[in-house]
């Protein structure tokens, strides 16, 4: 067979999707005597435990976008991508300590909600828009084609077809189950993705090394590409060339910049990520949760960042090729097809271990896209249907409008997906124009939540005119403000000062009649586990940045 599969390799694929189905359908049945209310379906009862939360983030973050767009990144790129990773372990500690206690304290089902019951319902409304729209045309699409590009290389599966069988698996489960699956299933979803995701990482570095052993190739890998692991890039070359990679992470500004707005808004914003955490027994075992996640997190670049480095060595050591024989020929990634990398690297697993491995990014696009459609189905539907189309709907109803408008948005999604072909780094795209959208939202919230005296027209305001602040300085001709990373964090500045000037301008310097008590006894406590880990994972975060700065 032209993509190397045998009968293991497909036994073990099979296996893990017969598990993930029944699995999903298991946990989505009606309970007897019991029919499956709102908050069952788009909050799984708020019964998660701290385990199934923090996988089930993990699950929902790390998709096509990491094992595909990041792996090129690491290819085109080097270990520097991995700044995603490691500040969202620091982000997902602020989340748990300043965010979650407010969004649990209120009882939210969605980000949306939060904003109408800090401001309106008109502004909730505005963001609920903005956020399917990212979803379906951004998020879904996205992970949809780098999916099928992944398939597609792999198994030689064209690549509409490949779109339309993960849609339809994600579908099979999500759909039904509402949260509940999602969350469940994603608990093994995990487990497959680090198994096959270290098989993939050993196998690359075991190669450069001749054999030799995962450390030994590591640190060939280290010796033959050392400019791969460097966390904070130069403007210029050592020719003094300019470094065309620091367009996409400007050097010490990834570290006290824009990549801060991309964190926090995904993390503690997005609607996705942080239902999750909103339906948790309580609010500790959503910050056990949380800690969980950051602590994964520091790891992810070990299966997602590393093969693409290890990539880049073998496909420019002559040796290394000659070795591989004929299938090292084909697909070979290029810098300008940085995004073939990890698929490429697949084709030389072991029977039984490729299947394992084809199985995680499976398990990686599928709770992603699961995820994405619960949350898209929960926006629309608690935020948009009960409000404008019918506000006295019941429980079988709202469940039923969740289900349909998740086909629907996958429906959109599956023939958006192959217009996205042709682009190189699909992960940097995906973070460039997320980073239109999140700055203006970020700056409401942040403001809504810390600062008393933000009104809500002041917040409209800033949420609309975010779009056009970012579309300029996407396009104006200035040199300094190239790196998108600039754009985005100047365009949050500007939207904060845009709100602030309203704000004082309407309500004359005093708080909001809305404001949040942010003085409330114990809002902001956390438990002695919770403190000590987050100390180790600065802690660790840190090192890292120091040995590969």
């Amino acid at each position: 067979m032209t993509n190397g599969f045998e009968f293991w390799d497909y036994a073990v694929f099979v296996a893990y999707a017969v598990l993930i189905l029944g699995v999903g359908l298991w946990v989505s049945r009606d309970k007897e005597g019991h029919e499956k209310n709102a908050e069952d379906y788009f909050l799984a009862s708020k019964s998660l435990p701290w385990w199934a939360i923090g996988t089930s983030l993990i699950a929902a973050n790390i998709s096509a976008e990491q094992f595909i767009g990041m792996s090129g990144s690491g290819f085109a790129l080097g270990l520097a991508i991995a700044s995603y990773e490691w500040m969202a372990a620091i982000t997902l500690i602020i989340v748990g300590k300043y965010f979650l206690p407010i969004f649990i304290e209120k009882g939210l089902y969605t980000i949306p909600e939060f904003v109408e019951k800090r401001f309106s319902t008109n502004l909730k409304t505005i963001l609920a828009v903005f956020w399917i729209a990212l979803y379906v045309f951004v998020n879904l699409a996205s992970v949809l084609y780098l999916g099928g590009l992944a398939i597609e290389t792999i198994m030689g599966v064209d690549m509409m077809y490949a779109v339309i069988g993960l849609a339809l698996f994600a579908a099979a489960y999500s759909l039904y189950g509402g949260l509940s699956a999602v969350a469940w299933t994603d608990v093994i979803q995990v487990v497959f993705l680090i198994l096959g995701g270290l098989a993939t990482t050993y196998l690359a570095l075991n190669t450069v090394s001749g054999g030799e052993g995962m450390l030994a190739g590591f640190s060939k890998v280290l010796d033959a590409a050392p400019e791969k692991f460097h966390m904070i890039l130069e403007e210029f070359n050592s020719d003094g060339s300019t470094n065309a990679n620091y367009l996409n992470l400007p050097g010490i500004w990834v570290l006290v910049g824009g990549l801060w707005v991309a964190n926090i808004y995904y993390w503690g914003f997005n609607q996705y990520i942080i239902q999750r955490t909103l339906a948790a027994k309580s609010l500790k075992e959503s910050q056990k949760g949380i800690l969980l996640a950051a602590g994964l997190k520091i790891v992810i670049p070990l299966i997602v960042v590393i093969p693409g480095i290890a990539a880049y060595v073998m496909v420019n050591d002559p040796s290394i090729m000659a070795g591989l024989g004929e299938a090292g020929q084909l697909s070979i990634p290029t810098s300008g097809q940085a995004d073939k990398a990890y698929p490429w690297l697949l084709q030389f697993l072991p029977t039984g271990l490729k299947g394992v491995a084809f199985a995680a990014l499976a398990a990686a696009i599928v709770s992603s896209l699961a995820s994405m459609l619960n949350s898209t189905s929960t926006i629309f539907t608690m935020d948009i249907y009960k409000q404008y189309i019918n506000k006295n709907a019941n429980d079988k109803t709202t469940v039923n409008v969740g289900r349909i408008s998740a086909a629907v948005a996958l429906i959109i999604a599956v023939i958006m997906a192959p217009l996205l072909g042709g682009i190189d780094q699909a992960f940097q795209f995906i973070q460039e124009w997320t980073g239109v959208v999140s700055p203006g939202i970020l700056a409401v919230f942040i403001l809504g939540l810390f600062w008393k005296k933000t009104t809500n027209n002041a917040a409209i305001w800033g949420a609309l005119l975010s779009i056009p602040i970012a579309l300029a300085l996407k396009y104006i001709p200035i040199e300094a403000l190239k790196p998108w990373m600039h754009q985005m964090g100047l365009t949050a500045v500007l939207t904060m000062l845009v709100i602030i000037i309203m704000s004082h301008l309407q309500n004359k310097g005093a708080d909001d009649e809305k404001a949040i008590n942010l003085k409330a006894d114990g809002l902001f406590k956390t438990t002695p586990l919770f403190n000590i880990g987050s100390i180790v994972i600065c802690i660790i975060t840190a090192t890292l940045y120091c040995l590969f700065w």
